[in-house]
């Protein structure tokens, strides 16, 4: 996985890309320090460009949304396509996220 951060208007969008798997734990945590510093009031994670999602993609999802919580911030999925959408479909991830196309 790789990404790419923005912050504007109190919002910090972070572009996704690549797979999404396990292994990019240690990476996404590092994404979570840094999107935590902004003290935004909605992250916007660009799913668009990831290809596939584990099971442990999922979960990190949910340790961004837990963070959100912490911090009264929204966390919005945006563009799931394909595998990645199933996977958000059949996690019922549209009962803890807002999803936007």
């Amino acid at each position: 996985m790789n990404y790419k951060t923005e912050f504007a208007n109190g919002t910090t969008s972070v572009e996704l890309t690549g797979r999404f798997t396990f292994g990019d734990h240690s990476s996404f945590r590092k994404l979570i320090e840094e999107i935590r510093a902004h003290q935004a009031e909605t992250h916007i994670l660009d799913v668009a460009g990831v290809e596939f999602i584990d099971s442990a993609g999922l979960g990190m999802l949910l340790l961004a949304r837990d963070e959100g919580e912490k911090s009264n911030t929204t966390v919005i999925l945006r563009g799931a396509q394909g595998q990645v959408k199933r996977m958000l479909e059949v996690a019922r991830f549209d009962t803890l996220f807002k999803l936007e196309d």
